[in-house]
């Protein structure tokens, strides 16, 4: 007997319901006694009237990936999901995964039942277990993720290229403008993400659970990031939707977070636009299990103040500029912590072009105080190698001019082709998270340099008979035209040619090239740091650190 499609695709539907339901037995997700009616809950969402009755494979599955591509394959052409893209896909995916996930009081619950009964660093285990069990983080994704580090002359800088976010095709987009706008939930961090199934324009939240803390007396929450950049990247957030702010209470509620999770760095991005991260109007910090390279950094100019002996101080070796205090008294610290963001908030250099404020639209004048304000802070805590209690304070401004309208300290358009986006929390301490675009277009460019495209390796055989500059020859030829998917990296491509030639293994291209991004990655931190790395500029800084009592 000749089966039809639709009866093969509810039998993959089937045997793929019972593969996911033993992956969430084996993993935690559920018990024995939720099987049954996880498995009915399952069925009725793929309109099958009856389980599989087939043998299923004796398996231990790593992830939910293999089953949950079968049921969304299944459900493609079904009301489940009505377009077979990447978008619709992800909020049937977080459906399913949301019928074998524990209420979120039973996920608080056991978190802080196995903090108590066996420390902090096995409820974080396994809460982020949880979540990469769920798929609320998408392993498979974050794999995809390039990574390497480059040499510099501040150690080794990580760099990634973002390939976990996916892009949105031209289908999604069109359909886009019929969403209906919603307020709900106000942002991407409000907790009324928990168990939120999601739009086209918002993503679904059914299997992500979150954990309650008290940071210096209010709530506030645990969760991880669906994309994480590094080990174990958290998200702390506040239980209200309200805006960043670099305040006092914020470096109480950082050595609060470090001492209830003694394993984990925690830090806030900037409360400014331009030196601010990708959401500021939501209270929350980063953290996560992960040393960073600013973390490796030694402090090069030791400092001290004469009313806080207990605390350690220094100007770190950095290309940003960061002040790093420690101490195991964690009032003083917090006391001269405050004083330094104080102090930074007020101050201004002309000669060293900072500016605490500007005038307000319609006021004329510099404004010595009040108006627009232009420093700030970027605060990051932990505990160091002592058992001492560590802050990390990176001075940030975010002053245009006419000369940079982007931003004074941030990175020069001679950078954009590589970065242009704010550099926040995760940047500063030397993770660079780079587009996704750039995949291809690294690609294409070692094509170049071994030699692999002939009529820019022509042409710049014939530069150099004629011993004209390589950048003005590949501007003035193939990379001319804006629509060259290598236009914005046009005179780039001209230095590398100078410097490396168009002979390079492919091995060679490669290595060069993770080289070069890191360099350049290096440029974006000289330009976002606010005392630059030059005798007059730390000048400037131990200037800065002296109207504090720091000498």
């Amino acid at each position: 007997m000749v089966r039809n499609d639709a009866e093969v695709n509810r039998e993959k539907a089937g045997l793929a319901i019972e593969r996911l339901l033993r992956f969430g037995e084996q993993r935690g997700l559920i018990g024995a006694l939720d099987v049954i009616p996880v498995r009915n809950v399952l069925l009725d969402l793929f309109g099958l009237v009856e389980p599989y009755s087939g043998s299923v494979p004796a398996e231990q599955l790593d992830s939910p990936v293999e089953p949950l591509l079968e049921l969304l394959d299944a459900a493609v052409g079904t009301p489940l999901l009505p377009d077979d893209t990447t978008t619709y896909r992800d909020l049937l995916d977080a459906r399913i995964m949301g019928l074998l996930m524990p209420r979120q009081s039973e996920v608080a619950a056991r978190f802080w039942h196995t903090a108590k009964s066996r420390g902090a660093g096995a409820a974080t285990d396994d809460f982020y277990r949880l979540s990469i069990d769920s798929h609320y983080i998408m392993m498979d994704r974050v794999r995809r993720n390039q990574y390497w580090l480059a040499s510099t002359a501040y150690g080794d800088l990580e760099i990634t290229v973002n390939l976990s976010k996916p892009e949105k095709d031209p289908k999604e987009i069109a359909l886009l403008k019929n969403v209906q706008s919603s307020r709900y939930p106000k942002c991407l961090l409000c907790l009324e993400n928990v168990g939120y199934a999601g739009r086209l324009n918002h993503p679904a939240r059914q299997n992500h659970r979150v954990i309650p803390l008290e940071l210096d007396g209010d709530t506030w929450y645990l969760q991880y990031s669906p994309y994480v950049y590094y080990n174990e990247h958290c998200i702390v957030f506040c239980e209200r939707h309200v805006p960043m702010r670099t305040t006092p209470e914020t470096f109480r509620r950082l050595l609060d977070f470090a001492g209830q999770f003694p394993h984990y760095f925690v830090g806030s991005n900037a409360d400014l636009p331009i030196v601010g991260g990708s959401i500021l109007d939501h209270d929350h910090f980063q953290g996560g299990r992960h040393v960073f390279p600013m973390e490796k950094a030694p402090v090069e100019t030791v400092l001290s103040h004469p009313d806080y002996p207990g605390v350690k101080a220094g100007i770190v070796k950095w290309p940003m500029s960061v002040l790093r205090l420690s101490s195991h008294d964690k009032d003083s610290l917090l006391r001269l912590a405050t004083a330094v963001l104080e102090a930074w908030k007020g101050y201004s250099d002309a000669e060293a072009e900072v500016l605490a404020y500007s005038p307000a639209a319609g006021e004329s004048g510099a404004a010595a105080s009040g108006g627009v304000p232009h420093n700030t802070i970027t605060p990051i805590a932990r505990h160091n190698a002592q058992g001492e209690l560590e802050l990390d304070l990176v001075l940030r401004n975010n002053r245009t001019s006419e000369e940079h309208p982007d931003g004074i300290f941030h990175p020069h358009r001679e950078l954009h082709h590589i970065k242009k986006e704010n550099i926040g929390l995760i940047e500063v301490m030397g993770l660079a998270v780079l587009p996704g675009r750039l995949k291809g277009e690294l690609e294409a460019i070692a094509a170049i340099l071994t030699g692999a495209v002939p009529e820019v390796a022509e042409a710049a055989d014939a530069l150099k008979e004629t011993a004209a500059s390589p950048q003005e020859g590949i501007v003035a030829g193939l990379m001319r035209d804006t629509a060259h998917p290598l236009h914005k990296h046009a005179a780039w491509v001209g230095e590398l040619i100078a410097r490396y030639g168009t002979k390079l293994s492919a091995a060679e291209a490669e290595a060069a090239l993770q080289q070069e991004v890191g360099a350049k990655f290096l440029n974006v931190l000289e330009h976002a740091g606010v005392y630059k790395r030059d005798e007059r500029g730390q000048a400037a800084f131990r200037r800065f650190a002296a109207s504090v009592g720091l000498v």
